[in-house]
């Protein structure tokens, strides 16, 4: 899930106990201006370096017992005050915005990892967090979760991506399946690009795979809306896969008759 914003992300929803909502809409909108800090707008890399350098002083305020009265740090210091919520993982998605900034290009699946620790796990900490379920197994399956999300959101914009000069896909995966950029510049999804997002729709599987347990471990309300998300996530690689790994003609995204199948997965998750 690049913040990207946040597709995922359960902004008050009605399943989120209404205890939490304010929380979450703190997180979510932190979340979402530091990412466009780090993607929209016309400012140069260094001014989007600076304003996320405040970003990282805002929290340190916000740690040390100070209330920040600009959006969103306000709201965030109360929920992060009312809840007990680590700072850490603050600071951690800032770190992530500031390497969409700077890097580009990702050598290995290990170094996608690591964007994704920073990127895209720290959302489901906080969310943990605030179910007061942070459990270091629950915590393991939500990293799993998240990472996964992170990558289904790769392989579905890989074009979009391209045009923002970013390519999430690991180089020694393509150089693995003799591509190279070009095949995305040139929007070819032949045999051996079908065979490269073939491998990283299934290493994506897998990382759900790994966090299957945790609706379960949570209560109801809050189990169904992350089996749904979980459901949602999976749908999009089937729908890369059902195109044959053709990403370019038309971004893979859910319709209605996947809805429906995300809703019954979501109740039944086993199944």
């Amino acid at each position: 899930m690049g913040v990207g914003h946040y597709e995922n992300f359960p902004v008050a929803s009605f399943l989120v106990p209404k205890a939490l909502r304010p929380a979450v809409v703190a997180i979510y909108r932190f979340a979402r201006a530091a990412d466009d800090i780090a993607d929209e707008g016309d400012a140069d890399a260094a001014a989007r370096l600076d304003a996320l350098a405040a970003f990282d002083a805002r929290l340190a305020d916000i740690a040390a017992g100070r209330t920040p009265v600009e959006p969103p740090f306000a709201a965030l210091a109360a929920a992060v005050r009312r809840h007990g919520l680590p700072m850490a993982p603050f600071h951690d998605l800032v770190a992530a915005f500031r390497q969409d900034i700077t890097v580009k290009r990702y050598a290995t699946m290990a170094d996608v990892d690591d964007y994704c620790r920073r990127s895209a796990n720290p959302v489901g900490r906080l969310v943990l967090a605030l179910y007061g379920a942070a459990t270091p197994a629950n915590v393991a399956a939500s990293d799993s979760i998240c990472t996964a999300l992170q990558l289904a959101n790769f392989w579905q914009d890989v074009a979009i991506d391209w045009q923002k000069d970013r390519v999430y896909i690991p180089q020694d995966a393509l150089a693995r399946h003799r591509l190279d950029e070009r095949a995305i510049a040139d929007a070819r999804a032949d045999a051996r690009w079908r065979a490269l997002m073939r491998e990283l729709t299934a290493t994506t599987r897998a990382r759900f795979a790994a966090g299957a347990a945790l609706p379960r471990a949570l209560p109801w309300r809050q189990g169904l809306e992350l089996a749904a998300v979980i459901a949602g996530g999976r749908r999009i690689l089937a729908r890369i896969d059902a195109a044959g790994g053709d990403v370019f003609s038309r971004r893979p995204t859910l319709r209605a008759v996947d809805w429906l199948l995300v809703a019954a997965r979501a109740l039944s998750p086993a199944a």
